[in-house]
């Protein structure tokens, strides 16, 4: 790209209001054209990688990484609720550029709050399709050449066991858990899975192991013994007293650990299946979203 030169302020004071303008416009062009070589790379990758026949440009585990040096390293006057979404549309549209996909999102927690996560996460550029219903979004996906699905990651009343249709070895699979920087007030703060069809070992990340468990015997007490150990999202299943479970262990949690809890309030285990994973997410404090400073990694999955 061509040299861009910085202004040197007037000497003996402040530069003036014409230098900084100056500034700005000299940076705004460095970034335009860091974009346009960046594109020139992914040019590159795709005549390198043949993803635009493969649709398989879905890279969470280098995301996560990308993600977390981002977040370690911004200062500054910059929101970080700014910063990551920009960089989140970067992220998803040159991923878009690759390969074409869509987004097909389960409305059914909210029409605004879903295309508030979706639009800050994948951008404009990206097709977003609506959905009624986490299944909807699950059979879309699976029909599709490569396109992700965003249904809710919190307990809904009533919901259907949707993730009983991940289990087969070539179903979908969740790869991802948005926001991805946990904070407080975070814009886009819907809790979500992302799903795609399964992906290679390398594209995907499983410090947080996601499991669906059927089980019979549900109760309050078996509730309580696994709460503390998984995130739960359960639903009624099969007999009067059978529950389908999506459990999402955190980072060194076994699931034999789950089960054993189950079993010793009461519980009986009929069945479980690995039906995806993502990276642990990244906990900034209050101070971090709004000053700049950082936080290392919580413990939140």
């Amino acid at each position: 790209m061509g040299e861009t030169r910085k202004t040197e302020p007037r000497r003996g004071g402040e530069p003036t209001l014409a230098e900084l303008r100056q500034e700005i416009d000299r940076i705004d062009e460095a970034v335009h054209g860091l974009l346009i070589e960046r594109g020139e790379i992914i040019e590159s990758l795709i005549a390198v990688k043949r993803t635009q026949e493969s649709g398989a440009a879905f890279r969470p585990a280098r995301e996560a990484s990308m993600m977390r040096r981002l977040v370690e390293r911004h200062r500054g006057l910059l929101p970080l609720d700014t910063i990551e979404s920009i960089w989140r549309v970067i992220i998803s549209t040159f991923t878009f550029v690759q390969a074409n996909y869509s987004v097909h999102a389960d409305m059914s927690a909210g029409d605004a709050l879903m295309r508030d996560s979706a639009r800050f996460n994948f951008g404009f550029t990206v097709p977003l399709k609506a959905h009624v219903g986490a299944a909807s979004v699950v059979a879309a996906v699976a029909a599709s050449k490569g396109d992700l699905g965003l249904v809710s990651a919190s307990a809904l009343a009533g919901a259907e066991p949707w993730w009983n249709a991940l289990e087969s070895t070539d179903a979908p699979k969740i790869i991802a858990r948005l926001p991805f920087v946990e904070r407080p007030d975070h814009p886009a703060s819907l809790p979500l899975f992302v799903v795609s069809k399964p992906l290679v070992a390398d594209a995907a990340i499983h410090e947080v192991e996601i499991f669906s468990v059927a089980v019979a015997g549900w109760s309050a007490a078996a509730a309580r013994a696994i709460l503390p150990l998984a995130e739960v999202i359960a639903a009624p299943h099969g007999a009067y007293d059978g529950a389908a479970l999506l459990l999402s262990l955190p980072q060194g949690r076994k699931l034999k650990e789950i089960t054993d809890a189950l079993v010793a309030a009461g519980g009986s285990v009929r069945g479980t299946a690995l039906v995806g994973g993502h990276a642990t997410r990244y906990t900034v404090s209050p101070a971090a979203s709004s000053a700049g400073s950082q936080k290392k990694p919580g413990v939140s999955s």
